[in-house]
C-alpha cells in the first residue's frame, strides 16, 4: 500500500509540474497513471481481507459522471467528443479519491501525506520565486509559451499558481496556529508556510490574494468559535508578518511593474463580467441538463455579447460554467458535494477533542474554502493538477482520522494518570 500512496503523490507532483496538466499529453498521463494504480490496488485487494470504505464525497462525483454519460448516450450534448474528454477526467478524479480513501486511513498515513504536501508546496514556491526573479520569457527557462501568458512557477497563468498556494498554505499554517506541531519541528513548518505565502503575494494575483484573506478570515472565525488561541496564534501572526517583510524586501514594485507590462494578455474586468452574463444566458436557454459537460467553448460564440477576437475557453467562474454545461441537474450534484464537504468537516471540528486529527481536518477545510472563493473569478477546477489537489484536500477535511492509541495514552490528563497510578498500587498490594 505504501507504493500506491507514493504513486498518488507522484501523480500530484506530475500534475502540478506539467503546467497544471492542461495539455492533452499530460491529461493522458494522469488518466493512465490513475488506471494503473487502480488495477494494482484491485489485485492487492483481491488477495487481502482489507475492508473497502467509501468516502461520502464519491457519490456526488458519480452522480455528475452519470449525468455526463447520459448527455452522451441521449445526445444531450452539442459535442459528444468534448463531453467524453471531460467525463474521462471526472472519472479520473473519482477513482483517485476512491483510492485515497482506501490508502490513507491511519494517522501515520495522513502524517506522511501532510509532510509531502508541505515540502512539495515549499519547493514549488521556491521555484516560482527564483524563476520569476530571473525570468527570460520561457517556462522552466527553456520552454517557449506559444500562446502567451503571465506565468509563475510551473503555471502559464499566475492565478493558477495562486490557487495551488491557497491549497498548500493551510496544511502548514493551521497546525502551527493550533499548536499541533512538535517544538523541534516548528521552525521547519513555519518555513514551509512562509515561502508559499511570499510566492502567492509575489504572483500578484488579485483573486488569489482575496481568497487567501478569505482563508485567514474563515480560520479566525473558527478559532473564535472553538475558543482556541494563545501564543500559538501569535506564531501564525509572526509568519504572516515575516511574509510581508520578505515580499517587500524582494521588491514588490518591480514585480508589479513587470506584470503591468504584460497586462494586455489577461482578460479585462469588463470582459469577465460579460462572460459571466453570457454564461448565465446559456444556462437560461438550457436549464435542466445544460449544453454538455465541457462544451462552453463551442456554445459561447453564439451568446458572446462583447466580441474581441479572442477565443473564450472558460467562463472565469466555475459555478456559472457548470450551470451552463450541466444545468440544474449538475448544480444539484455540485451542491451535494459541497454540502457533504462542509457537513462532515464541520462535524469533525465540533468534536471536543482538539487532537492533531482535528488540525488536519481544519487545514483541509480552510484550503477548500479559499479555493472555492477563487473559483468565483477563475477556472481552477478546469486545471487538472489543481483540481486533483483540491479533491485530496476535501478528503483530508472529511475523512475519519483515528487518533494514535500510543499518542492518546501519552497525552492523558493528570486525573487519568493519578487514577492509573492508584490502580497499579492496589494491584501490587
Amino acid at each position: 500500500m505504501k507504493l500506491l500512496r507514493i504513486g498518488i503523490c507522484a501523480l500530484v507532483v506530475f500534475g502540478i509540474a506539467a503546467h497544471g496538466a492542461v495539455e492533452d499529453w499530460a491529461r493522458a498521463v494522469l488518466e493512465t497513471g490513475t488506471g494503473f494504480l487502480f488495477v494494482v490496488w484491485a489485485v492487492q485487494e483481491y488477495f487481502s481481507d482489507r475492508e473497502i470504505v467509501l468516502s461520502p464525497l464519491v457519490p456526488p462525483l458519480v452522480g455528475l459522471s452519470l449525468l455526463a454519460l447520459g448527455q452522451i448516450v441521449f445526445r444531450g450534448t452539442v459535442s459528444p467528443y468534448d463531453t467524453r474528454v471531460e467525463l474521462q477526467l471526472l472519472l479520473t478524479y473519482t477513482l483517485l479519491l476512491f483510492l485515497a480513501t482506501q490508502l490513507f486511513r491511519t494517522p501515520d498515513d495522513w502524517r506522511g501525506f501532510v509532510w509531502f504536501i508541505m515540502f512539495f508546496g515549499f519547493l514549488v514556491a521556491i521555484f516560482g520565486i527564483l524563476q520569476h526573479l530571473t525570468f527570460n520569457g520561457k517556462l522552466y527557462w527553456f520552454r517557449e509559451m506559444r500562446f502567451g501568458g503571465i506565468p509563475f512557477g510551473p503555471y502559464v497563468n499566475r492565478n493558477h499558481f495562486a490557487a495551488f498556494a491557497e491549497l498548500v498554505i493551510p496544511v502548514a499554517l493551521v497546525p502551527l496556529v493550533l499548536g499541533k506541531v512538535r517544538r523541534e519541528r516548528r521552525f521547519a513548518v513555519a518555513v514551509f508556510a512562509l515561502l508559499p505565502i511570499v510566492a502567492l503575494f509575489l504572483s500578484a494575483s488579485r483573486g488569489g490574494i482575496v481568497s487567501f484573506v478569505a482563508e485567514m478570515g474563515f480560520l479566525a472565525l473558527l478559532l473564535v468559535l472553538r475558543r482556541a488561541g494563545g501564543r500559538h496564534v501569535l506564531a501564525g501572526g509572526v509568519v504572516l508578518l515575516l511574509a510581508f517583510l520578505l515580499v517587500s524586501w524582494l521588491g514588490v514594485r518591480q514585480i508589479l511593474e513587470r506584470f503591468s507590462s504584460m497586462q494586455s494578455l489577461e482578460v479585462s474586468i469588463g470582459k469577465r463580467a460579460t462572460m459571466r452574463h453570457d454564461s448565465w444566458r446559456i444556462f437560461r436557454d438550457h436549464p435542466w441538463t445544460g449544453t454538455g459537460l465541457g462544451t462552453l467553448p463551442i456554445v459561447f460564440p453564439a451568446y458572446e455579447s462583447l466580441y474581441d477576437g479572442k477565443i473564450v475557453n472558460h467562463a472565469h467562474n466555475d459555478y456559472l460554467e457548470m450551470l451552463a454545461d450541466t444545468g440544474l441537474m449538475g448544480a444539484l450534484c455540485c451542491a451535494w458535494f459541497l454540502g457533504v464537504l462542509f457537513f462532515y468537516s464541520l462535524r469533525q471540528l465540533l468534536v471536543v477533542d482538539r487532537s492533531f486529527a482535528a488540525a488536519l481536518h481544519l487545514s483541509g477545510l480552510v484550503a477548500c474554502c479559499g479555493f472555492l472563493v477563487h473559483s468565483l473569478v477563475d477556472f481552477n477546477l478546469h486545471m487538472p493538477g489543481n483540481a486533483l489537489l483540491f479533491f485530496l484536500m476535501a478528503h483530508l477535511a472529511t475523512a475519519p482520522i483515528p487518533q494514535d492509541p500510543a499518542r492518546r495514552q501519552h497525552r492523558r490528563s493528570p486525573a487519568d494518570a493519578a487514577k492509573s497510578l492508584i490502580d497499579k498500587s492496589l494491584t501490587a498490594v
